[in-house]
């Protein structure tokens, strides 16, 4: 690595972590949970990206895995006196009733749980392809829903979890959202990353040329729902409650939103989806209620904002399938060729004055 981009790094570095302790200190708790939510569905987006845009495997059961993930965190981490206020209909099964554990074990629990179903679920489903296999992914993620609503004695059924300690920060969230970026940018820079691309572009051809198909599947598949299954743990720490409501096929919906807007092959383009459908998701909100202009009042229309994202995507799909980056990423390379350029014109127009 150069001096030019060794320097590149430090700067960044610097201005991301300057930032984030501004926005600590002096940013609003709302503003504090936007930024934290943008972290979170970032690192969700890049899961997502990792099977559906980089080994073309069209998965629909992300929001499945972040409910593994955020229910296997927070049966770690609820007080005791919590867990026996809110199983009131049936008391919670051993050895969970009596644990209380950090929160590093509960999302280093969500990361082998989330694992372990991605798993179990993806050596039958990866052989198909396509709809079908996208059919699979969403019908298992719709059963892990539907059994979380059941099972009581674990998950409180429809009642979900509540009083979740609040351990997510802005550190926690932004942390992790480095941690999958560089995991995602290794990998994919990597003869992994490389047998993933094949795939994705011609499986008969890539199968010909000695890769194991179902192995680098199987792979991508367990890494990118265990990025999810973190995130689904982070979340259930920022928003401090979870019922199985919350994991619909809408939040896969939101997640595959954001990748397709920023671009399905692109580090940088599920990073910058996540960014702006997050934002805009909150900024939107006003739509939903009764807006009052002047001497006009227009009534709100709940579930408007879900309109609007559709449309975007439609549009999208229409006038730029492959999203605002494409395949294409915000390299070390491209920002170095970028100051190179404005220092050498700098510096020549010195020289010509």
């Amino acid at each position: 690595m150069t001096k030019q981009r060794k320097l590149i790094l430090l700067v960044g570095a610097l201005i991301v972590s300057s930032f984030l302790i501004y926005a600590n200190f002096f940013f609003d708790p709302y503003v504090l949970r936007i930024l934290n939510l943008i972290a979170i569905y970032m690192s969700a987006a890049l899961g997502l990206s990792l099977i559906n845009g980089f080994t073309g495997q069209f998965s629909l059961g992300i929001a499945g895995f972040m409910a593994v993930g955020g229910y296997a965190a927070s049966l770690l981490t609820l007080p005791i006196s919590v867990k026996e206020s809110i199983f009131f209909i049936r008391p919670l099964i051993w050895p969970f009733n009596s644990l209380e554990l950090p929160f590093i074990v509960g999302i280093l629990f969500a990361a082998v749980m989330t694992a372990i179903f991605s798993f179990l679920i993806g050596f039958p489903v990866l052989r198909l392809r396509g709809d079908y296999l996208a059919i699979a992914t969403l019908g298992f993620s719709e059963v892990i829903r539907v059994v979380s609503t059941n099972t009581i004695t674990i998950t409180n059924g429809a009642l979900g979890l509540k009083g979740i300690p609040a351990f997510t920060n802005i550190w926690w969230s932004f942390g992790f959202a480095g941690f999958s970026l560089f995991v995602i940018w290794r990998l994919i820079n990597s003869s992994y990353g490389r047998a993933f691309k094949a795939i994705r572009d011609n499986e008969m051809a890539a199968e010909a040329m000695g890769i194991a198909l179902f192995k680098n599947k199987l792979l991508a598949f367990v890494i990118g729902s265990t990025l999810a299954g973190i995130a689904g743990a982070l979340l259930a720490h920022l928003l401090t409650a979870i019922d199985p409501a919350m994991f619909r096929f809408f939040l896969t919906f939101n997640v595959l939103l954001m990748i397709v807007l920023g671009g399905m092959g692109s580090i940088t383009g599920a990073v910058l989806g996540a960014t702006i459908v997050t934002f805009l998701f909150e900024f939107l909100r006003y739509l939903d209620s009764p807006m009052e202009w002047g001497f006009i009042t227009i009534p709100g229309a709940p579930g408007l904002r879900m309109v609007i994202f559709s449309t975007l995507l439609i549009i999208m799909i229409l006038f730029r399938r492959q999203g605002l980056m494409g395949d294409r990423e915000l390299s070390l390379a491209w920002i170095e060729k970028s100051f190179s350029r404005i220092f050498h014109r700098r510096g020549g127009g010195n020289g010509n004055s």
